[in-house]
């Protein structure tokens, strides 16, 4: 035998313990709870795309990131000569499939391919992993999950109201305080239309949106690096100084903001903050008119939600897409969707310890084997306590006792059943509570009772 390998794993990916998945799965639990009350239905796709399904869709620095599956077989060797790996033409050639980057561009194909089966508007939700060749660091993994709703197939405005309803439904289930930033695609690209640089407004975009990372100087910077004159940069001051109440900010971008885009995206976000100011939402909102996010297919309002006690940068975004099926040939629909961080959010609950102890408990009961007769007593009470909808193991060897309760003790299960010989007389049994060592004799209906106190 060779050297034996060390087992590890790829970086940027995590392996989740138990005491992990119950929390991850108390996360997903209660988002997917509140996507099914507002009559949102599961779907999910493929791990792998085409890579012509992915190519294009996420602006260059997306593409880069796309993990590229190899074609298989052997063709390798027959390929000859270097490829020229960077050419998208070559990248196909040696692999024509890609693991899914996001929900929302598999979400777009679904849509297309099995348009003639769905009903319009058509509301899904997917909880689901996606990788990304990213540079693995702290809160940045190349493989992680994403928890979306999206309802393509109208342009009501109370879509928006409907999804900024469920941020707040879901936060304020995991108890984590938020504050949802709102802006619209549309005040940007009048911002760009405002200082004669329709054409730069990604670039816009993609600077202001840093501005509270690397502040007003450097973005200015940037600006000019991306060929903007002095007269346009200074023209856009205005802009990334707004100051006052969403309300304010909004009348002085009318003024500002003169073209037909940036009056339909003033008047559309004014709209959404009234209906959301209705509703009475426990929901701390605010117009942010520096959230660009970075995605290129964004049409209309982009949210963005920010945990307000710990730093740790966005839990959850989303936004309005015009024609995000038009790449897939079906054009003329429009959807808005949000998705949630389940990892961010994950961070937030652990350092603000907001997970309640039903989401870290474990195993409620060990019925204790003392093996012989008691084991087939044994295993028809643990069947029994099942039945009454406990978590509960039976220990599988009749061991000595002080092993089945240090046993106990690790896993933290709460109380241990133990069924001898006299309690199998009495058809009863005796229950101990581990955190303090009370004991009761009982029967299993009693049992029950008592456990679930």
């Amino acid at each position: 035998m060779g050297n034996i390998v060390k087992p590890s794993i790829p970086k940027g990916t995590r392996d989740f313990g138990p005491q992990e998945m119950v929390r991850r799965n108390y996360i997903f639990d209660t988002i997917r709870s509140v996507f099914r009350k507002y009559g949102y239905m599961p779907i999910e796709t493929p791990a792998q795309e085409n890579l012509t399904t992915l190519l294009g869709k996420y602006g260059e620095e997306g593409d880069k990131l796309l993990f590229k599956i190899l074609n298989s077989g052997d063709f390798l060797s027959s390929a000859g000569g270097p490829l020229a790996a960077s050419s998208e033409k070559a990248a196909l050639q040696i692999s024509e499939k890609g693991l899914r980057y996001d929900l929302t561009v598999p979400f777009a194909r679904f849509v297309v391919q099995h348009q003639s089966e769905l009903t319009l508007p058509f509301k899904r939700y997917q909880i689901q992993p996606v990788w990304r060749a990213d540079r693995p660091q702290k809160g940045r993994y190349r493989e992680f999950y994403q928890c979306d709703a999206d309802v393509v197939g109208t342009d009501s405005l109370l879509a928006e109201t409907e999804l900024v309803q469920i941020v707040s439904d879901v936060f304020s289930a995991l108890k984590i305080n938020v504050c949802l930033k709102i802006n619209n695609r549309k005040i940007l690209a009048g911002m760009a239309d405002s200082i004669g640089a329709a054409d730069k407004m990604v670039d816009i975009t993609v600077a202001i949106d840093k501005l509270d990372k690397i502040g007003l100087e450097n973005v200015n910077a940037e600006l000019r690096e991306k060929g903007l004159t002095d007269e346009q940069v200074q023209k856009l001051q205005p802009i990334l100084l707004l100051s006052g109440s969403d309300r304010e900010k909004l009348s002085t971008l009318k003024t500002v903001l003169t073209s037909e885009a940036g009056q339909k995206g003033i008047e559309e976000a004014e709209t959404l903050l009234n209906l959301v100011e209705q509703l009475g939402l426990p929901l701390k909102t605010e117009l942010d008119l520096t959230l660009a996010r970075g995605l290129n297919y964004y049409t209309g309002a982009i949210f963005e939600v920010k945990a307000l006690d710990t730093e740790i940068g966005s839990i959850s975004g989303g936004g309005r897409y015009d024609n995000l099926t038009g790449i897939f040939g079906l054009p003329g629909l429009s959807g808005v969707g949000i998705s949630f961080g389940a990892d961010r959010i994950y961070d937030v609950m652990t350092r603000l310890e907001l997970f309640p102890e039903s989401a870290t408990a474990t195993t409620d009961v060990l019925v204790v084997n003392f093996g012989g007769d008691d084991t087939l007593y044994a295993l028809k009470v643990a069947a029994e306590l099942r039945n009454s909808g406990l978590q509960v193991e039976l220990y599988p060897d009749a061991a000595k006792m002080k092993k089945q309760m240090a046993y106990a003790d690790k896993k933290g299960v709460r109380f241990v059943a133990l069924c001898g010989e006299n309690e199998r007389t009495a058809n009863q049994l005796t229950l101990k509570k581990m955190a303090t060592g009370e004991q009761w004799t009982l029967t299993v209906a009693e049992a029950v009772e008592q456990i679930k106190a």
